[in-house]
């Protein structure tokens, strides 16, 4: 008992000492999405394509993963051949980024999942668990409900930090029990300022993929309300 203790320790003050040697340098670059890295990611996703009859460099997902998850790009397919490693900031390379592929069927783009939204979503999972099931608070849409953070043992109420923005982004939680980030701030803005013809019914999420790097990760659809003109949870 007391050995394995011990070990636990030992592991975890190395890790402890090995995060407080990593160059501060190479830590920022973890961090921060590079535009010439996604390109150059681009380029080689391209060539391979092109190599191989259309078939895409991407993990296998099961076919009810989301849509914004579900073609992260498999590096070990494009390198070295055609890019000499993965970026600082991948996952790979021990960054906070997961490079994934959007409209794969008609024009595949590559575009930036922050992981670090999956370690929060995940700490509340495990006290919704511990809980024996979710504190629903609000009701926002049918099956969408804020969560009482209090009687999960918060003491501040978690959230995301958008990619867009910066701004806090709060959490939801389905009928489900599962946790998703509420990007209803971002459309929002981002609705304000486009041209373009959105349809209620239809999924919005595409205007905050369209002119940036990174796509709405864990996500639930969303649409225009008729009315008023502003987001809302898709019901399907």
């Amino acid at each position: 008992m007391y050995r394995k203790v011990i070990c636990s320790l030992l592991v975890l003050t190395s890790l402890f000492l090995t995060g407080c040697m990593y160059p501060s340098g190479k830590l920022a670059e973890n961090q921060i999405p590079y535009l010439d890295q996604i390109q150059a990611v681009q380029q080689a996703v391209n060539t391979f394509k092109e190599d191989n009859g259309g078939i895409l460099p991407i993990k296998t997902r099961d076919a009810v993963t989301p849509i914004y998850q579900k073609y992260p790009i498999e590096f070990k397919k494009i390198a070295p051949k055609y890019l000499a490693e993965p970026p600082g900031n991948a996952f790979e390379s021990g960054g906070i980024f997961q490079y994934v592929l959007v409209d794969v069927e008609t024009n595949p783009t590559v575009k930036l999942l922050d992981l670090r939204m999956a370690d929060i979503i995940r700490d509340v999972q495990i006290r919704i668990k511990s809980n024996g099931y979710p504190p629903y608070n609000e009701k926002l849409a049918d099956n969408v409900y804020t969560i009482d953070y209090k009687k999960l043992g918060y003491k501040q109420d978690p959230y995301a930090i958008s990619p867009y923005s910066n701004q806090n982004l709060p959490l939801v939680v389905t009928t489900n029990a599962e946790v998703y980030v509420d990007y209803r701030q971002d459309l929002f803005q981002e609705l304000k300022k486009t041209d373009k013809q959105i349809k209620s019914g239809e999924d919005i999420r595409y205007i905050l993929v369209e002119d940036s790097m990174f796509v709405p990760a864990y996500s639930l659809p969303y649409t225009v309300d008729p009315e008023n003109k502003e987001p809302v949870f898709l019901m399907q």
